[in-house]
């Protein structure tokens, strides 16, 4: 297996991790259009996500951008810490 660099490992992982963070909010917001309030997910999201709103056009944008921007968060710290403490060496 090729060995990659830092870098290119912190980009792969931090468009997997935003790609899947943005699709997660979008099926969430989308399950709370569709079904009963007592099921929504949005108050969940509230607290983490700075400038969302449930169901306005500006809290739905802040809300998306939030959520891939949690993805860049997680992989620029996360790759580095896992190869920090040994993750994908051989023994």
């Amino acid at each position: 297996m090729q060995e990659q660099t830092l870098k290119t490992s912190a980009i792969r992982w931090g468009w997997t991790l935003s790609i899947l963070l943005l699709i997660s909010y979008l099926l969430c917001i989308g399950f709370g259009v569709v079904f009963p309030a007592r099921v929504h997910m949005h108050e969940a999201w509230a607290p983490l996500l700075p400038g969302f709103e449930w169901l306005t056009l500006e809290g739905f944008v802040a809300g998306a951008i939030g959520s891939f921007l949690y993805g860049w968060y997680f992989a620029l710290l996360g790759v580095p810490l896992f190869r920090l403490f040994g993750g994908g060496r051989k023994s």
